[in-house]
């Protein structure tokens, strides 16, 4: 199939790396002191890349390759990389957590959404939270309030590279896990709300229409509004 991808000027590529650290899908390793793509499945051509590399040497081209494999990249990566290692566990208690007085609801890893797998089985049939990064430094009971039963996926609509993808891997989850509901915290700044159009955006492109809560936190860690949409 013909689609966009990064193209990689070696006479201009120095070896420094910094492009490989910036690539969320592992589809870059320095080899024999040139940046390389190690399979074009692994590359979203989405380019987050090229703005980490300090002398211009990545640039998007459309040729023929084969379909990025989002699923590859997610097994790929769980072999190679700790934080993105998927693991589903039992939320802690008053009897495995003796030295705590507030227990984490937390019972999945990975959070972040660049790093967490739209297939994984312990998505199936849950309600998903998807919550902007600040929202649980805000809100005092985040945990007993939103994420205790549930599952939980973070990101910022500010900071964050490669939204699309953001859209592809909810509508994935919508779709394909069978999401029962989506729940969207964000705070009240202007920026945040860009999380809400990006499970919007999603739950358009789906085959399966869900509800969607929008929950607003305030920056003094109150609940503004709560609501389905």
């Amino acid at each position: 199939m013909k689609r966009t991808i990064i193209k990689i000027d070696e006479n201009l590529c120095n070896g420094c790396g910094i492009c490989v650290k910036g690539c969320h899908e592992g589809a870059l390793q320095i080899i024999d002191g040139k940046a390389r793509i190690v399979n074009d499945m692994y590359c979203d051509g989405l380019g987050a890349c090229i703005g980490e590399c300090p002398i211009g040497a990545i640039t998007l081209e459309e040729r023929e390759t084969e379909p990025y494999n989002e699923q590859a990249v997610m097994e790929k990566k769980s072999h190679t990389c700790p934080s993105i290692k998927e693991m589903s566990f039992a939320p802690m208690t008053e009897q495995n957590q003796a030295n705590t007085t507030i227990f984490s609801q937390l019972s999945q890893w990975p959070l972040q959404l660049h790093l967490l797998n739209p297939y994984s089985p312990f998505l199936k049939n849950t309600n998903m939270v998807l919550a902007a990064d600040c929202t649980a430094f805000a809100y005092g009971d985040f945990h007993n309030r939103f994420m205790k039963n549930n599952s939980i996926t973070i990101a910022c609509p500010k900071l964050d590279n490669s939204k699309e993808v953001y859209v592809e891997k909810l509508t994935a989850m919508i779709d394909n896990s069978s999401i029962n509901t989506l729940t969207v915290i964000m705070m009240e700044v202007p920026c945040c709300g860009g999380l809400l159009q990006i499970a919007q955006q999603a739950l358009a492109n789906a085959k399966r229409k869900i509800p969607i809560k929008k929950v607003v936190i305030g920056i003094k860690g109150n609940i503004q509004n709560e609501e389905w949409i």
